[in-house]
């Protein structure tokens, strides 16, 4: 055991997060559930997502007999749905080729769709206490700190640094523990601004709050400029309020969700309307332009509300185009939601 681990363990069993529905109830479905939904999101935000979904979802088997618009439905506002496209088609592997149990070695877990090496360690480390080092967002920025490591960790000479940290500290028992502890201590006390390091277990020989750079490190990444693009999104309405939705190819932005029908600024509304749908336009209004940012570029939604008068047999047969009387069960892409509750 590491003096770096011994102190981290104690400050956690004092401080740490010991009630996490995942802990709770431990298995390798609920953890693996639960470290895919903790990508690039915050644990506040996963918990009610969570819990909705092991309702639904109780087991693998459950995940791999449902379809993957239902996953959707259930994962819809979490962002990121690369994430349960590549749990559904895992579920699939699992059923497949391991009998439908999780696999317990680590190059089973990390062949698995959307699974890299410090999610299949922490995986097996808090389900199964193997040891298993992990370097997430959190547990970079600790170690970035700790031993003063300059240098963006995009870079592959910064993470392989942060990695053989991480190995050299993950302790060889308590490991389940100890990576929850590490996450913890990121997440709640070495925080992006606003560390608290008076309260810090790692105070003492930190090298970041001793050299007084906390707040400098880690190296932030890069600055660039969005590129910005626009888009019309089309509200279409029949007489009898129905909605045409549109199912967004299973790949790209937004993979697999439905959306609102789209148009470049510069298409006339009406002719489009008539030429992609066969839909005569009575009248359409533009709402205001809002922006929704990803993480390579700014989109300006126009959403433009169009009543039209007539239904083309053709859309309600079309695969990708459906008339929606209730949108409540469909997995809806984030702006869209809010578009069509307001």
């Amino acid at each position: 055991m590491t003096v770096f681990a011994d102190r981290l363990l104690d400050w956690y069993r004092q401080y740490g997060r010991h009630d996490l529905p995942w802990q709770v109830e431990t298995s390798l479905y609920r953890t693996w559930v639960s470290e895919v939904m903790l990508q690039q999101t915050q644990v506040a935000t996963v918990i009610p997502y969570f819990e909705k979904f092991m309702q639904r979802f109780s087991d693998i088997a459950t995940l791999a007999q449902a379809s993957q618009d239902e996953v959707l439905l259930y994962w819809a506002g979490l962002g990121y749905y690369s994430r349960a496209r590549n749990l559904y088609k895992a579920a699939l592997v699992i059923a497949e080729q391991h009998n439908g149990e999780f696999p317990q070695s680590y190059e089973d877990v990390l062949a698995l769709p959307g699974i890299g090496p410090s999610t299949a360690g922490a995986i097996l480390a808090q389900a199964l206490g193997q040891r298993h080092a992990i370097l997430d967002g959190n547990v970079k920025r600790v170690l970035a700190r700790y031993q003063a490591i300059e240098g963006w960790y995009g870079r592959s000479k910064v993470e392989k640094q942060l990695w053989t940290w991480a190995e050299n500290y993950t302790p060889e028992r308590d490991v389940a523990d100890y990576t929850q502890a590490i996450m913890d201590l990121g997440a709640t006390v070495c925080t992006r601004s606003s560390a608290k390091c008076d309260v810090c277990p790692m105070q003492t020989d930190c090298q970041a709050y001793l050299t007084g750079r906390v707040a400098e490190l880690p190296t932030r990444k890069p600055k660039k400029t969005l590129p910005v693009r626009e888009r019309r999104f089309l509200i279409i309405r029949n007489e009898q309020g129905h909605y045409l939705m549109e199912k967004r190819p299973p790949a790209g932005i937004w993979g697999g969700l439905w959306s609102l029908p789209e148009l470049e600024l510069e298409q006339l509304v009406e002719h489009a309307v008539k030429q992609n749908w066969q839909l005569i336009v009575n009248k359409y209004s533009d709402l205001p332009v809002f922006r929704h940012t990803f993480s390579h570029f700014h989109l300006d939604i126009t959403p433009c509300e169009v009543m039209v008068s007539a239904t083309a047999e053709a859309i309600a047969d079309a695969g990708h185009y459906r008339w929606c009387s209730d949108i409540s069960q469909l997995a809806l892409a984030a702006p869209v939601s809010v578009i069509l509750q307001t």
